[in-house]
């Protein structure tokens, strides 16, 4: 944040946050597309897990018709497409389709220096934050690249006895854990919810409802497990990651 005010002093800086497990770029890219939607248009994004710090993945800028989303070409950036364009990428790479464009971060004088082969979201994701911000266009970056890596959206796996796998994906301060399975997935309000070997009857309406474990369809239209006035992640001693079954009632 430092850099970004350092080149322009009258950026407004919203942290979405700081909570993403260490490496887990399927969680940073959920909380990223269930957040970027209700920013202004022209908004930049900056988005920075990163494991592969100082090896030859790309740091990129991609702009779209509603705000230009910056950080490593690792999938991250999924988090700007619609599903249905994630789904359509060969072996984990997009070819850009317009007015999508994306621009390798390549210009010296947009970097902080020395760059560090480790410290990226200081030296070269911060800095092409700022000066996007001052209204320097993203094609003065770097040259354009024409595909990005690409992350496939989360959804639950169906199974062939009719149920749906699901994963952990991201558990909240609340301890409520948000699972892949999307609420169009589901076959009724009349299912069998398993995690950690604990099994949850229905779908609930709120957090409130009942005592104890809870399932139900939480604002990002996603399947989440809660515990009512507790936490789930608690509870259960739940993983990123854990399985979570979902099968007819």
């Amino acid at each position: 944040k430092g850099v970004v005010l350092g080149i322009n002093p009258s950026a407004q800086i919203v942290d979405v946050s700081h909570a993403i497990q260490p490496g887990r770029i399927d969680q940073a890219c959920f909380v990223l597309a269930s957040a970027w939607p209700y920013f202004p248009g022209g908004a930049i994004h900056v988005a920075v897990v990163d494991p592969g710090v100082g090896t030859t993945r790309r740091p990129l800028a991609m702009a779209t018709p509603r705000g230009t989303f910056i950080g490593p070409d690792n999938g991250i950036l999924s988090a700007a497409l619609e599903s249905q364009l994630r789904q359509s990428a060969n072996n984990g790479r997009l070819a850009l389709p317009p007015p999508l464009k994306a621009h390798l971060l390549a210009e010296e004088r947009f970097r902080v220096h020395p760059v560090s082969r480790t410290f990226h979201g200081r030296d070269i994701f911060a800095p092409a934050a700022g000066y996007l911000s001052l209204g320097i266009p993203v094609s003065h970056l770097g040259p354009p690249v024409e595909e990005v890596a690409v992350l496939p959206p989360p959804e639950a796996e169906p199974r062939p006895d009719g149920s749906l796998l699901a994963r952990v994906l991201h558990i909240d301060r609340f301890g409520s854990l948000i699972t892949t399975a999307r609420a169009e997935q589901l076959p009724s309000q009349h299912i069998t919810v398993t995690v950690r070997g604990r099994n949850i009857q229905g779908l609930s309406q709120t957090y409130a409802a009942g005592e104890g474990l809870l399932a139900l369809i939480g604002s990002g239209q996603m399947l989440e497990i809660a515990s009512s006035g507790g936490s789930a992640q608690a509870e259960l001693s739940a993983e990123l990651g854990d399985e979570v079954l979902i099968r007819p009632s």
